[in-house]
């Protein structure tokens, strides 16, 4: 008796890490060029976004974000761990954008290549059994079959199409058309991928800066980031090669209604960009809250407006001084202002001396004042009795400490510490005046208006203005448009039959309503040869 031995058991299939790792990265890239992870990273982008509108963010706001972060304690230290106050920049927000990006691009260029074939591709071939289809009409006319044909030529043109013969001897057009509904879908697509892109680069390249000037022939020129007074710079922006030009502010002129609230804000200005700042030529605009001054790739918008109190020091030795500097208003409306100015004493070389005898001028501006008890109130916004509150500081201002301050309000350290003390109190009308202990005067002289100018630089505005309309034009195309096709089977009558066998069939590739009324226009048509109105 023999015994045979049992064959043995293959060994089980093993991918080499190689294989894995590629198997591995072939799956993550098709999921990630999938039309739905482009949604849902589009869904991510706009969540993301929404902190960025809820809460300060340090690059508008430092003060405010840093007071935020304070008053919410441990939460607010968290949201700034996590990069929730610099939403645009952060490593979370920078991730779902690059990956919709990479998304939307992987998902394109096959669909893109796709449809480029399928534009040089012919007609699908007419199916055998046209009567299965979801549109289909027959019939027998007594025309022979090459007027039939020439007739579904003339009325098939503007499709694509192609005719065929078949072995029996029928003769067969195949047509189609709505090819543009794919391209509008691309073109929408596109667009978007390009809009993703012209914001990417516009955050990169793009600055941004408000300055103050003084509505009385005072200029302001765009030669750097010192020339402003906040500046919020892009990416790659350094502020050295900024756009030159100049604006020269002369006068602001406000309308109110009879409450108080501003209709119309003008300004006009003069401007000088290109050759004209070597010919020293000035040109003149009317520049208002809704139209800017565009010159040079940037744009000039009035953001404000506010006023000025003159202020003139006659120190004991007879020096002068007289200094008009912004006071920001406490409303809306301007109706009471706060501020501060600041001098230096003259004459004195000695710097703790200096610092004993800085003056500041703080207190309230009304420019239709008035006085209930002695406390000053504002009638409106309207010039018609300017006057001032104020209190005398003297001492020391730290306009020497190296640090920076607000120019409308004093260190109220200084004041605490002692080192800056009130000297006088007053109401004041343009023209009058309040002596301090040591013989200095202290005049109001009245009032100039100043205007608020945001400076704006976005090479990209235009891009992203042709991008945002080709989504809409491929939008349009996507939605109105219905790819549809159909087919005509001309055979002649069998033996003992007279005239020609009529087939039509038609099938809608999208789902839109509409393709049957007009398939049953056509095929009335192919099939009695009589032309509808």
């Amino acid at each position: 008796m023999t015994t045979t031995e049992a064959p043995p058991a293959p060994k089980p299939y093993r991918d080499s890490p190689a294989k894995r790792v590629l198997a591995f990265l072939r799956n993550t890239w098709r999921g990630l060029t999938a039309m739905r992870t482009a949604l849902i990273l589009l869904f991510l982008l706009a969540l993301a976004a929404l902190p960025g509108a809820l809460l300060p963010q340090r690059t508008l706001n430092a003060p405010k974000t840093e007071q935020y972060i304070a008053d919410h304690g441990w939460w607010g230290t968290l949201l700034d761990r996590l990069q929730f106050f610099n939403v645009y920049s952060s490593v979370w927000f920078s991730a779902i954008y690059l990956l919709l990006m990479i998304s939307l691009i992987g998902c394109l260029l096959p669909r893109s290549v796709e449809y480029l074939k399928s534009m040089r591709a012919k007609p699908v071939l007419t199916p055998r059994n046209l009567s299965r289809l979801p549109h289909f009409a027959k019939a027998t006319t007594p025309r022979d079959p090459d007027e039939v044909v020439a007739a579904a030529r003339a009325r098939l043109k503007g499709w694509r199409s192609v005719e065929r013969e078949e072995e029996d001897g029928a003769r067969t057009i195949s047509a189609e058309r709505g090819y543009l509904r794919e391209a509008g879908n691309l073109v929408f697509h596109f667009g978007m991928l390009g809009l993703i892109i012209a914001f990417a680069l516009g955050k990169m390249y793009t600055y941004e800066g408000q300055v103050i000037v003084q509505a009385n022939g005072s200029q302001f020129c765009n030669s750097g980031i010192y020339a402003y007074d906040s500046f919020t710079p892009g990416l790659r922006v350094d502020g050295t090669d900024l756009n030159p030009f100049c604006v020269k502010v002369n006068d602001f002129t406000a309308e109110f209604t009879e409450a108080g609230q501003p209709i119309q804000y003008k300004s006009n200005v003069q401007y000088q960009a290109g050759a004209d700042l070597e010919t020293g030529t000035w040109r003149d605009y009317l520049l208002e809250v809704n139209s800017p001054l565009r010159l040079a790739g940037d744009r000039v918008y009035l953001l404000g407006n506010g006023y000025s109190p003159i202020f003139t020091i006659t120190w004991p030795d007879g020096t002068t001084r007289t200094q008009a500097t912004q006071w920001r208003p406490t409303d809306g409306t301007g109706t009471l202002n706060e501020g501060a100015t600041k001098f230096d004493p003259p004459n004195i070389t000695d710097p703790f001396e200096r610092r004993t005898k800085q003056l500041a001028i703080t207190g309230l501006f009304a420019p239709d004042g008035l006085l209930h008890g002695g406390v000053l109130t504002g009638g409106g916004p309207e010039m018609t009795n300017p006057m001032v509150a104020v209190d005398v500081m003297r001492g020391d201002l730290g306009l020497d400490s190296g640090q920076s301050q607000s120019i409308f309000s004093i260190d109220q350290s200084m004041v605490d510490d002692g080192r800056l003390a009130r000297v006088a109190r007053s109401n004041l009308n343009v023209g009058q005046s309040v002596t301090l202990d040591d013989g200095t005067v202290v005049r109001f002289d009245g009032v100039q208006r100043f205007v608020s100018l945001q400076i704006s630089h976005d090479p990209t505005q235009t891009y992203v203005l042709g991008f945002a309309v080709a989504m809409f034009l491929g939008l349009g195309l996507s939605l109105l448009i219905k790819r549809r096709r159909l087919w005509v089977r001309v055979v002649p009558a069998g033996e003992g039959g007279t005239g020609t066998v009529v087939e039509v069939g038609g099938l809608a590739r999208t789902d839109q309503a509409g393709y049957g009324e007009e398939f049953t226009r056509i095929a009335e048509e192919l099939l009695t040869g009589k032309k509808k109105r």
